[in-house]
C-alpha cells in the first residue's frame, strides 16, 4: 500500500519529469557507447562483422565437417570462398561507421534502456508484480541477445552464403555494394532478436487473459506450416539441410511458449473431454 500511495502522490509534472530524466538518461547512455563504438568500428568491421565473407568464418569450418559427410547437402570445405564487398556511392562508408556505431551501442545498452523502463514503471506496481514483471525484463533482454547471436552465427551466414555464390548465369558476376551487405545484416540479426521474443509475448498475452496453453495444442499444425514459411523467407535457399537450420530453433520456442502461459480453464478442458467422448 505504502508503494501505491507514493505514486499516487505524485502529479503529472512530476511523473512528466521522471519520464524527461529517464529519456535523457538513456539518450547519454546510447551516445557514450555510440563513441565509443565509432572509435573501435574499423576493428569490429575486420573481425567480425565482415567474417562471413572469408573461407574461415568459424560457422563454414563446423558445416564442412558435416557436408563433407552427406554428399546432397552444400560444400562448405572451399577454402578460397571469399567475397569482397564494394562500395559504390562516395559517403556510404561514413554513413555506414556512424549507423553501425549507433546499431552497436543500441544492442550494448539494451539491457540498460530496459532497466529505465523498469525503473519507470516500477513505482505503479505492486510488490508480486514487480516480481513478476522483473523476471520477464531479464528473460526478455537475455532471450533477445541469444536470439542476435543465433542471427549472427547462424541464419545470416547461411543466408549469405547461399545468396553469394548463387548465379543465374555464368555471364553474371556477382558484386555484393556495403549497403546491400550491412542492410541483410543488420535486418537478420535485429529479425532474429525479435523472433526469440515469442516466448516473452506469449506470456504476456497469457497475463492479459488472451492466451492459454490449449492454443498451443489445437494451432500447432498451424503454427509448424507458418514456422516453414517463415523459415524460408529467413533462409532462401533450396536445400532441406538450411531450412531446417532455421525451423528447429524457432519451433523450440513455440514449445518452450507453451510452457510459459497459464493452463486453459477447467471449463474449456472439460467441454473439450465431453466432445471427445461423444465422437467415440
Amino acid at each position: 500500500m505504502e508503494e501505491t500511495e507514493t505514486n499516487e502522490g505524485m502529479s503529472f509534472w512530476d511523473h512528466l519529469e521522471e519520464l524527461r530524466w529517464t529519456l535523457v538518461r538513456s539518450i547519454a547512455a546510447l551516445f557514450v557507447f555510440a563513441i565509443a563504438g565509432f572509435i573501435v568500428m574499423p576493428y569490429i568491421y575486420d573481425s567480425i562483422i565482415m567474417g562471413p565473407t572469408r573461407a574461415d568464418f568459424f560457422l563454414y569450418k563446423y558445416m564442412c565437417n558435416i557436408t563433407s559427410a552427406i554428399p546432397f547437402l552444400p560444400d562448405f570445405c572451399d577454402d578460397t570462398f571469399h567475397v569482397v564487398i564494394i562500395n559504390i556511392n562516395l559517403a556510404s562508408q561514413f554513413f555506414r561507421h556512424m549507423t553501425t556505431s549507433f546499431w552497436l551501442a543500441l544492442i550494448l545498452t539494451f539491457p540498460y534502456l530496459v532497466f529505465e523502463i523498469w525503473r519507470f514503471v516500477s513505482p505503479a506496481l505492486y510488490s508480486e508484480e514487480k516480481k513478476s514483471i522483473r523476471w520477464v525484463f531479464v528473460f526478455g533482454t537475455l532471450m533477445f541477445f541469444v536470439g542476435c547471436l543465433v542471427g549472427y552465427s547462424l541464419v545470416f551466414p547461411m543466408t549469405f552464403r547461399f545468396l553469394a555464390e548463387y548465379q543465374l548465369s555464368e555471364s553474371i558476376l556477382n558484386q555484393i555494394s556495403l549497403d546491400s551487405y550491412m542492410d541483410n545484416f543488420l535486418m537478420l540479426i535485429f529479425v532474429m532478436g525479435l523472433v526469440f521474443e515469442l516466448p516473452l509475448v506469449s506470456w504476456l498475452l497469457s497475463q492479459l487473459g488472451l492466451l492459454n496453453r490449449s492454443f498451443f495444442k489445437r494451432y500447432r499444425r498451424h503454427a509448424i506450416v507458418g514456422l516453414l514459411v517463415l523459415s524460408a523467407i529467413i533462409t532462401p535457399s533450396g536445400d532441406p539441410f538450411t531450412l531446417s537450420i532455421v525451423f528447429i530453433p524457432l519451433y523450440m520456442l513455440f514449445e518452450i511458449s507453451r510452457f510459459l502461459v497459464k493452463p486453459a480453464p477447467k471449463d474449456t478442458d472439460d467441454e473439450e473431454e465431453e466432445e471427445s467422448t461423444l465422437k467415440i
